[in-house]
């Protein structure tokens, strides 16, 4: 597999050579040692063509390897390739690559729209988790992080939003997302 694809392909072409329970066999025996088609074919008890389909997936993810011996193709696994694959695919920096053209701040903004009033103002605060969490993240935004902020300052922000400014400010605490001391807030970095 070629590693300058998009990781996104990348991770596609790995999963669907791994996602299937023949396919995973294979991968296990020949991690035992190089079988050749028919071999695996016996074993598994499938038919030579099918096992050849399942190889040639695992030699497109760069997860097998053939060579002939004889009058046979016989197949070695690769397994620095498959350690170093998912070593490389699976690092904390990739898999946040996979999604980097997808809107993640869609829904927040379909929630806040679907709790706001046309002038900005939430007609009632969220009950679910998930939904009030988004309605305090748009708040958030409205704090500088690092800047210190009177309680009062917090209210006032806080209210352009809704009235009950002392349940929302609560909620900003009580996520960690506003810190409180002596009653000075601030949005961390």
């Amino acid at each position: 597999m070629e590693s300058n694809e998009n990781p996104l392909d990348e991770l596609v072409v790995f999963f669907k050579a791994l996602a299937d329970e023949n396919r995973l066999k294979i991968v296990g025996l020949l991690a035992q040692r190089a079988l050749s088609t028919e071999q695996l074919a016996v074993i598994l008890d499938l038919k030579p063509a099918t096992v050849s389909h399942h190889l040639s997936k695992l030699a497109e993810a760069g997860l097998a390897h053939a060579h002939t011996e004889s009058h046979y193709k016989v197949y070695e696994l690769q397994a620095d390739a498959l350690h170093a694959m998912a070593k490389r695919l699976l690092a904390e920096e990739t898999l946040p690559k996979a999604v980097s053209e997808v809107d993640v701040d869609a829904y927040d903004r379909k929630v806040v729209a679907d709790f706001s009033k046309r002038d900005g103002r939430l007609k009632e605060i969220p009950a679910q988790r998930k939904k009030r969490e988004a309605v305090l993240r748009r708040i958030l935004e409205e704090f500088r992080p690092a800047k210190r902020y009177s309680e009062k300052q917090v209210n006032d922000i806080i209210g352009r939003f809704h009235e009950d400014t002392a349940t929302l400010r609560r909620e900003l605490v009580g996520y960690g997302w506003l810190k409180r001391e002596s009653s000075i807030y601030w949005r961390e970095e």
